[in-house]
């Protein structure tokens, strides 16, 4: 199924989500996640879903301060936070529009997220992580993130499938 994300399908904007945190999270932070690969996707996502929950619910590993990477000095819950949680965020509206839905998603986050990523801008675009900014006149916060990020806000799954 397409997806927004060039060349990923549905099934690897979950694939993403669930392998990236692996060795970033061990790497700053000492946190282990599981990842058997042989599972299913939605095994796997319960699976993050829990252990994550498990981390940020215990003081002892959501208050440690994470001395290592770009992140360093913040604590381990507001780097999953800025990171892990904005990149759901983000990836929900991928996965909804890719199922022709609308997401319903917190513009209050949204625009939160954008405000955050704008003083940053020059670093995410240098990343190659995020697509040019596409022009839009919405004045809806997720919109406007979604086009900041260089999503069309306008992209149809059928589109995609006449393309073939």
């Amino acid at each position: 199924m397409p997806t927004p994300v060039p060349e990923w399908t549905a099934n690897d904007v979950v694939e993403h989500l669930l392998a990236w945190p692996v060795p970033v999270l061990s790497d700053w932070m000492g946190l282990d996640l599981a990842d058997d690969v042989t599972d299913s996707l939605a095994s796997r996502w319960t699976t993050r879903s829990s252990e994550l929950s498990e981390y940020l619910a215990d003081p002892a590993v959501n208050s440690t301060v994470v001395r290592k990477g770009p992140m360093a000095g913040q604590t381990c819950a507001e780097v999953i936070d800025r990171i892990y949680t904005a990149d759901v965020f983000m990836h929900t509206w991928d996965l909804a529009r890719a199922n022709s839905r609308t997401p319903d998603l917190d513009p209050d986050f949204a625009n939160e997220l954008l405000a955050g990523m704008k003083q940053m801008e020059q670093v995410l675009r240098d990343s190659g992580q995020y697509g040019p900014p596409i022009h839009t006149s919405s004045e809806d916060p997720v919109i406007q993130l979604i086009a900041f990020i260089g999503r069309d806000p306008a992209w149809e799954p059928e589109a995609q499938n006449n393309r073939a």
